[in-house]
């Protein structure tokens, strides 16, 4: 239960974030507004008001950013993207859930019938959706790309890509503070601020000692977290001026070996493999490599549910080097089959909200299986259609930004492209295995759209002399003209 400590958090956040936009450029305050909100809010804690979805650590952050932008700042918001592939899948990400919820509208009961006694005994039972939930879930779905419309917009330069980098590098560093103590005395952070526990206590304990999750929903998206603040460190190194540049190698290996720290073995495997790469590689290569993760991030799901994807093969090979791996892949594989059985029931719009796509007793209505994925969870809630919206908005940045580095092979890119490019494919490969979307990774998209579509100024409808002197916030510093550029 949250203590009166968490919900004054969620009251306060709106005036951090106006504070920040008054004192800050508009690249930075938007970064920090999200990040910050993600990192220090109380997870689970929220307001639950009638006709509008939960305001928690994740709406109010986004709509305060929206708001501050439209009413008190000077800048013309242009929230719908320029390419016409994006409107679409914007719009479907938004409007599908009026399907969804017009054909979820019947309770899913459980019952059970007494020997001693041919009745039918209703032991639990599932609400349908109603029209006024279509709202609701409208204003969720609105709310949760906030971020992408609007780094699409005010992140696209190589300010807004460095501010990224940095908010990643530095965030990951002063949440080294908190996380080194719960690794050394157990997870308390949340306990001790706000009250309780977030999650199960046993997932905190690994190779005989604890890996942290301070105020995030688990020690995988905190682990995941510092791998890409690594990335982002590593990226800031290349570009460092040289006599200061071993000062952020010191900070990339720093956070290596707080990545260790956090026990998380693909977050591990992914920061060994990416970070010396970042720090090598040419930025085009990185651009490639993103989109090659995108597009498996995209087609693994669609593979899954065709069935050839062959489980049974990849966890014998796993079981060869680490059979408590296999095994928990396997787990992971049993429970994807069962819930795309129950989601090929509804496969067009999917089965909504309150727990209805997962898989239960049929008489009791206790769960039998746990949705790991992100994919798995929104196939089984919004069906193919949110599907395509949510996998194809996160991946057309990449597959636009890989298409323009292949046609363009001799023009100049952004040094922060790469990377910043990088930690967005990483992540989508994470949300196979994991729920790990967060509303930064909504923004790292926007940043790399808006990015794609600055190189093609031809498709940008807005006047030229917009884009020429773009309006300056009240209380801002000068840099916040860049981010209209």
């Amino acid at each position: 239960m949250p203590n009166p400590i968490a919900y004054l958090m969620l009251l306060i956040w709106p005036f951090v974030c106006l504070v920040l936009f008054r004192t800050q450029s508009v690249e930075r305050a938007i970064v920090w507004s999200i990040l910050g909100g993600y990192l220090l809010l109380p997870p689970l804690a929220e307001f639950n008001l009638p006709l509008v979805p939960a305001m928690d650590k994740v709406s109010i952050p986004n709509l305060s950013v929206l708001a501050i932008l439209v009413f008190a700042t000077a800048h013309k918001v242009r929230l719908l993207p320029e390419g016409r592939i994006a409107k679409v899948l914007v719009a479907l990400l938004v409007f599908s859930a009026i399907p969804t919820v017009l054909t979820n509208r019947e309770p899913i009961l459980f019952e059970v019938l007494r020997d001693a006694d041919p009745i039918l005994f209703l032991v639990d039972a599932l609400p349908g959706q109603s029209v006024r939930d279509i709202g609701s879930v409208l204003i969720g779905q609105a709310l949760t790309i906030v971020p992408f419309l609007v780094a699409r917009q005010f992140l696209r330069t190589e300010t807004g890509l460095r501010e990224i980098l940095l908010a990643l590098m530095v965030g990951a560093i002063a949440y080294s503070v908190p996380s080194f103590l719960e690794i050394r005395v157990s997870p308390q952070m949340n306990i001790w601020v706000y009250g309780f526990f977030q999650h199960s206590f046993e997932q905190t304990m690994r190779a005989g000692g604890y890996r942290p999750i301070v105020f995030l929903p688990h020690g995988l998206w905190l682990a995941l977290f510092v791998c890409t603040a690594a990335m982002a460190a590593a990226a800031l190194a290349r570009v460092a001026p040289r006599l200061e540049r071993w000062k952020v190698v010191l900070w990339v290996l720093y956070l290596m070996i707080f990545l260790m720290a956090c026990k998380s073995a693909a977050s591990i495997a992914y920061g060994v493999l990416l970070v010396p790469f970042i720090l090598l590689a040419p930025p085009r290569w990185m651009i490639l490599l993103a989109t090659v993760f995108a597009l498996v991030a995209v087609t693994y799901p669609m593979l899954r549910n065709l069935g050839v994807i062959p489980t049974d093969a990849i966890v014998a090979t796993v079981a060869e080097v680490n059979p408590d791996r296999a095994q928990s892949l396997g787990y992971r594989f049993d429970n994807e089959t069962q819930l795309l059985a129950r989601a090929a029931e509804k496969p067009a719009f999917g089965w909504s909200g309150w727990g209805r796509s997962l898989v239960r007793d049929s008489e009791n209505g206790q769960i039998l299986t746990i949705p790991d994925g992100r994919w798995i969870i929104v196939f089984g809630s919004f069906g193919w259609l949110g599907y395509i919206a949510e996998f194809g908005l996160l991946a057309l940045p990449l597959v636009l930004l890989g298409w323009h580095t292949l046609r363009h092979r001799e023009a100049e890119v952004s040094p922060y492209i790469g990377a910043v490019a990088l930690t967005l494919g990483i992540t989508l490969m994470d949300m196979l295995l994991n729920a790990t979307l967060t509303p930064f990774t909504w923004l790292t998209a926007g940043a790399v759209l808006g990015y794609v579509e600055r190189l093609h100024p031809r498709r940008i409808r807005a006047p030229r002399h917009a884009l020429r002197n773009p309006p300056v916030m009240g209380g801002g510093t000068p840099r916040a003209k860049s981010a209209q550029m």
